[in-house]
Formats: structure tokens, C-alpha cells, sequence
């Protein structure tokens, strides 16, 4: 699998755990059975093409970028979908997140 294709389902997977998340807050503490079950199928869903993606992509570098733009992604879903407002100290955390994920992906560089 070349890096491009490893990037797009790394995209689904950020997707995936967004989903799961948004479920998460949904079954409010998995009392309710509906959103229980899509926040499991989700996840189980997520760590498959995680682990796809790690056949090409450094499991360290995935996984940074996998959890910063969830982080990102599941911050906005807050936004919208719950009406979550984030201060000015979650905006500038949020913004250090991103540079992050972006050095890792532009800058790093792993030794395999």
C-alpha cells in the first residue's frame, strides 16, 4: 500500500473514531442500547484500518496523527453537535495540536 492510500485511510479512521466518540456521548454511559452499540462497531471498525494504515506508516506517526485530528474533529462535533464552546486556552491547545500532527507528518522523520 503506497503512502497516499495509507493517508486516505487514515482519513476514515479519524472519521471512524470521531463517529465513535459522538456515539460515546450519545449512550450516556452506555445506558442507552442504540448508540452503545454503533459507539463498539465504530471503534472495533477504527482500529482495523488503524492497523492497516500501520503497514505503511510508522505506528508512532499514525498514531499521533490519528489522535490529534480526532481530538481536532471530535472538538468540532462538540462545537455543533452539542453546543460546546471552547475557551481561548482550548483554542491555543487545540492550534498546538495541529502544528504537532503537522511537524510529526511533514518534518518527522522514523527510523524503520
Amino acid at each position: 500500500m503506497g503512502n497516499i492510500t495509507a493517508y486516505i485511510i487514515l482519513i476514515v479512521a479519524v472519521v471512524l473514531g470521531t463517529a465513535a466518540n459522538s456515539f460515546a456521548k450519545m449512550a450516556d454511559g452506555f445506558t442507552l442500547l442504540f448508540p452503545s452499540v454503533l459507539t463498539g462497531i465504530t471503534i472495533v471498525l477504527c482500529m482495523y484500518t488503524l492497523s492497516l494504515v500501520m503497514k505503511s506508516i510508522p505506528v508512532g506517526v499514525t498514531y499521533a496523527s490519528f489522535a490529534g485530528l480526532t481530538i481536532i474533529a471530535t472538538t468540532f462535533i462538540g462545537v455543533f453537535k452539542f453546543n460546546q464552546t471552547p475557551n481561548l486556552y482550548t483554542i491555543i491547545g487545540l492550534g498546538l495540536i495541529i502544528a504537532g500532527v503537522l511537524i510529526v507528518n511533514l518534518l518527522g522523520k522514523v527510523n524503520t
